[in-house]
């Protein structure tokens, strides 16, 4: 489970882009913090990176297959 000291620097949302899951390999479309929703391991990516492939960790039968799922996603600040 992620963790966060200063709940004044998160601001919560509805958007969708927390709701698609990805598989190992897809390139992460936004930088910020995934969960794989079947081990709960998390991983902080950059934009265009590909997510932690299928032996990232191995999962028993019981825990399915990896998936990733945003988690927390991190905004640009302004230029």
């Amino acid at each position: 489970m992620a963790l966060y000291k200063d709940g004044n620097e998160l601001t919560h949302t509805e958007s969708e882009d927390f709701d698609k899951v990805h598989s190992p390999g897809d390139s992460a479309p936004f930088s910020g913090i995934y969960l794989c929703i079947n081990c709960r391991d998390e991983y902080a990516y950059n934009a265009g990176d590909p997510l932690p492939p299928q032996n990232h960790r191995q999962h028993s039968a019981n825990k399915g297959a990896i998936r990733w799922r945003l988690l927390v996603k991190t905004q640009r600040g302004p230029n």
